[in-house]
């Protein structure tokens, strides 16, 4: 397993079940605590984990939200105590029965390390920087890696699976191309954004006791916000530029842009909450899909899964989400065998991407100045849906069907179904 991030040790939840030894190599020093770490740069920035998201983890992980609760993480019902800022209007109000835990990327990451490191055969090996494949002399299997550990290099060969999971930047491509594997077809969705997060002292009864606020960007207003109770009694909150220049850093900089935004929630926590620590910066400059379900020839004994295959825009919440469902699927296929695993997965993982990747086209292409294709846009469908969006500012089963979608909870075709059809204006 290459990575130790959070699809890596999901992944290696997935592969317990099926072989004698799971050994997961990553180049940072793991923290022992809650905290972010360099190889994870997005970690100091919100995150959220979607209702199928935590439904999947609890599959994988008997208790797991239990446990993430225990440690603080407060559950919300994502209609009833968040607002939903679309298009410069707020979703309608109203239970969704659908409960979340609000919770940091670094706690989420450390109650999943801990537990796959509990597991009896796997273990977890920090300081391994991966830096080449092992394979057949025909290179028609991975065999292995190599990996540098203090200067020096380690061999681990004749295994029978190796899984990438380092992240954004993946060199499995690069690498299988210099086998002779033909470029993996690469797709991307350009909206250059900037996000700046700060985080703050919480007072449940700050924002009324909600858990938060959203506020994404649209043609109108390229400015967004996050904000989102979380463990310690903490709010953290985020600021974002789309195309233009970094939000400030600087508190008074900070509030100031925080007022631009369509919602007052991020501007009142700034403003009432006392800081905790600096501000952290991220760039964010492309979704990315890497289409290895559509590549002629694939060797056995190796996959690529998390965001080494596809990287959302972090503002939709999607990616820890996606994982644990790789992660199921990996599961679930490795329990009917391994042969032609690659095909098999990467052919389910296409089917379970389009949806949230279709979800980001959708967003991020409205804006005139992203870069992407943008014939994979129905219009009719699309109208259709910008209608619904309108419409569940002041109807909130229509919210809630909208939110059901977007937690992944249910399928695009739900929000086309007669019942819900029936309450969207023409």
């Amino acid at each position: 397993m290459i990575g130790a991030s959070l699809a890596g040790l999901l992944a290696a939840r997935a592969l317990h079940e099926s072989f004698e030894d799971v050994v997961v190599l990553d180049r940072d020093v793991l923290p022992e605590r809650p905290e972010p770490r360099r190889g994870v740069p997005q970690s100091g920035h919100v995150h959220g984990l979607l209702a199928r998201g935590r439904q999947e983890m609890d599959d994988l992980f008997d208790g797991f939200s239990t446990e993430l609760g225990a440690l603080g993480a407060p559950p919300f019902d994502v209609q009833e105590d968040m607002r939903w800022w679309l298009g410069g209007r707020p979703l309608a109000e109203g239970p969704s029965g659908m409960i979340v835990l609000a919770a940091s990327r670094p706690l989420i990451e450390f109650v999943i390390r801990r537990r796959v490191q509990g597991l009896p055969n796997v273990v977890v090996r920090p300081g391994h920087a991966v830096d080449d494949l092992l394979y057949t002399a025909e290179h028609d299997r991975i065999t292995g890696v190599t990996a540098t550990v203090g200067g020096e290099r380690v061999v681990f060969d004749d295994v029978d699976l190796v899984v990438d999971a380092s992240g954004r930047g993946s060199r499995s491509r690069h690498l299988l191309t210099a086998l002779g594997y033909p470029q993996v077809e690469e797709e991307r969705i350009e909206v250059p954004t900037v996000y700046v997060t700060r985080r703050y002292r919480r007072d449940p009864r700050q924002l009324d006791g909600r858990a938060g606020a959203s506020v994404n960007a649209y043609p109108g207003n390229l400015h967004g916000g996050f904000v989102l109770a979380q463990e310690n009694d903490t709010w953290i909150v985020s600021i974002s530029d789309r195309f233009g220049e970094a939000p400030p850093t600087d508190d008074e900089g900070m509030l100031a842009f925080a007022e631009t935004l369509d919602s007052p929630d991020v501007a009142t926590v700034m403003r009432s909450a006392e800081p905790l620590g600096a501000p952290v910066k991220m760039r964010y400059p492309a979704s990315t899909r890497l289409r290895y379900d559509r590549t002629a020839r694939f060797p056995t004994g190796y996959v690529v899964t998390g965001d080494a295959m596809c990287s959302f825009n972090p503002i939709y919440g999607q990616g820890m989400t996606v994982a644990a469902l790789e992660a199921a699927i990996l599961r679930r296929l490795l329990k009917e065998g391994t042969d032609g695993l690659a095909d098999r997965f990467f052919a389910e993982t296409a089917a379970l991407i389009d949806v949230p990747w279709s979800a980001v086209a959708a967003n991020d292409l409205s804006l005139p100045k992203a870069i992407g294709d943008r014939s994979m846009l129905d219009r009719e469908r699309g109208a259709y849906l910008a209608r619904l969006r309108t419409a569940a500012t002041e109807d909130p089963v229509l919210a809630t069907a909208f939110l059901r979608v977007t937690h992944l909870m249910d399928p695009p075709a739900a929000l086309f179904a007669p019942e819900v059809a029936a309450r969207v204006p023409a």
